[in-house]
């Protein structure tokens, strides 16, 4: 019995530290995101907010939703998003020339390899919560700029994957945020069935 206890409180440690440190790398992928942001609205000389509607699809949030199906929908918004960036960073190079390693391109990559980071991290915790693995979305699953686009309509485009980047990165942080609360309820179920099991 005592084993038992030790491994459920040792899940629920890994659990709560697995939540803590996926919130944190969103913090952060959240700030890096409005850094890059701020140097593309520079660069491209944006003066208004002119993302007009979501790139992302998934289904919408609801009350009802369990820690699981919250982390799916995360998860599937945060690899869409993944998409869209390669995509534009692809384009970007193809159209616009790779350019000079400015602070602009370092960002980018930042903002890539962090996301991909956040991705691996919010994997570990779907897989936690018992939650079943998101597919990959295909380049047709996503708003993908037509081929024939002008240069300025890639620009507009590659502002509003990186306002809907921003986007799901803010809600990623309320829903990992709002777990550790979800994880208790599941922790105080847990060991009502450790005392039922040890009566």
């Amino acid at each position: 019995m005592a084993a038992r206890r030790t491994r459920a409180a040792t899940d629920s440690d890994l659990s709560r530290t697995a939540v803590a440190r996926a919130s944190a790398i969103a913090e952060q992928l959240r700030y890096e995101c409005s850094v890059l942001l701020e140097l593309y609205t520079k660069r491209e000389s944006f003066t208004a907010d002119v993302a007009d509607s979501r790139l992302v699809s998934v289904p919408p949030p609801s009350s009802q939703l369990d820690a699981s199906d919250k982390l799916w929908r995360l998860q599937s918004a945060l690899l869409q998003c993944r998409s869209l960036l390669e995509s534009a960073m692809a384009r970007e190079e193809e159209e616009l020339g790779g350019g000079k390693e400015d602070d602009y391109e370092k960002q980018k990559k930042m903002v890539k390899d962090r996301l991909s980071f956040l991705l691996n991290n919010t994997t570990e915790l779907l897989q936690a919560a018992g939650g079943t693995a998101v597919p990959a979305p295909g380049l047709e699953g996503s708003k993908q700029l037509d081929a024939s686009a002008g240069v300025f309509q890639l620009k507009l485009w590659v502002y509003r994957i990186f306002k809907e980047l921003e986007y799901w990165t803010k809600t990623a942080i309320t829903t990992l945020q709002a777990l550790p609360s979800v994880s208790a309820k599941q922790r105080t179920a847990r060991g009502r069935s450790l005392r039922r099991l040890r009566q």
